[in-house]
């Protein structure tokens, strides 16, 4: 069975790419979730070592997308519909700052935070077509990718040593692109015949790496990421499959998603391009987030429990689950300090 997800909700594929940033001064790990479940309203949750604290009051739908730790603050992205349209914003330790005032729909999906500086991914809607624009915000400065012409969005943001590059995608009047914006300026990652976007991006060194998909011929989406530009197909187009968040340490590359079995989606991961399974496709189940701890692997998401989809992650292929089952709920960002 698949599952209501925010993506469809927002209208987008995968709230993505959780970050964190770790001080070496703790040797037991602390693992910090965030994500939604969907009760009326939906509510913006975050888990610290299983432990729930609710980030929106339940009086308005909320979701949260992403999270980044910078010494002893938590940083988390995300959205909520205070009247009819979803307003951008982030916490910072449990207290909310607007991106947005609501008067065009927005959304923010991803948070990282650089010398002090808060860089937020999202959208926000253009007044005059309507369409989204990608952008980012930083310290709550919005600054446009996209001038509205063609829908487009913000989905993942990296920043280092001043440079700042958000992956995304655009439409070009049919197809959407996959592209990335390094300093504003725009870089393709497809070519405009087949839908694609870029779920994530990540910088090592002097390498650019983003994950994401791009449909075949046939309309079924390849989970792939590019290094520079340059694609790696993860799975070969035969079931659908799409590639979310990206990871590259000490030169391996980690990449999470899922793929269909023919049935339902299976959670997985790929290391340097092998897949490794998290669940056995009886029951629907998604990747949304990865981070790797010393050699610890650790992967967000979902899994159906038979009547509803549960929030959860694995460490090293073992599950945790983090919601209670009453109702629908989802890890959309991992990371461990």
């Amino acid at each position: 069975m698949k599952s209501i997800s925010v993506v469809t909700l927002l209208w987008m594929i995968a709230m993505l790419a959780a970050s964190c940033k770790k001080d070496g001064k703790n040797n037991t790990p602390e693992v910090h979730a965030v994500g939604t479940e969907y009760g009326t309203p939906y509510v913006a949750k975050y888990w610290k070592n299983g432990v729930l604290t609710n980030l929106s009051d339940g009086i308005n739908d909320a979701v949260a997308s992403s999270i980044f730790i910078s010494g002893d603050d938590v940083y988390i992205a995300g959205s909520e519909r205070p009247g009819i349209r979803f307003v951008a914003k982030y916490w910072k330790n449990g207290i909310s700052t607007n991106l947005t005032d609501g008067t065009k729909s927005a959304g923010a999906y991803c948070i990282v935070v650089s010398d002090g500086d808060v860089y937020v991914a999202g959208y926000e809607n253009s007044l005059v077509t309507t369409k989204s624009i990608a952008m980012y915000w930083k310290n709550g400065i919005p600054v446009t990718l996209t001038n509205g012409n063609n829908e487009a969005a913000g989905l993942s943001i990296f920043v280092v040593s001043g440079q700042v590059y958000v992956a995304g995608y655009e439409s070009n009047g049919t197809k959407r692109v996959a592209k990335y914006w390094k300093n504003g300026v725009a870089v393709n990652l497809s070519d405009g015949t087949k839908d694609a976007q870029a779920n994530s991006i990540v910088v090592s060194g002097a390498d650019v790496y983003a994950a994401g998909q791009e449909n075949n011929s046939g309309f079924t989406p390849i989970a792939k990421y590019w290094k520079n530009g340059v694609a790696v197909s993860l799975t070969d187009g035969t079931k659908t499959a799409r590639a979310k968040d990206i990871q590259v340490i000490n030169s391996d590359i980690y990449v999470t998603g899922e793929e269909s079995n023919g049935m339902e989606a299976v959670a997985k991961y790929w290391k340097n391009g092998e897949p490794v399974s998290l669940t056995d496709g009886t029951n629907y189940a998604e990747t949304t987030s990865i981070f790797i701890s010393g050699t610890d692997i650790y992967v967000a998401g979902n899994e159906y429990n038979g009547t509803v989809d549960v929030a959860r992650y694995w460490k090293n292929g073992v599950p945790v689950t983090l919601s209670d089952g009453a109702e629908y709920a989802y890890i959309n960002g991992i990371c461990v300090k």
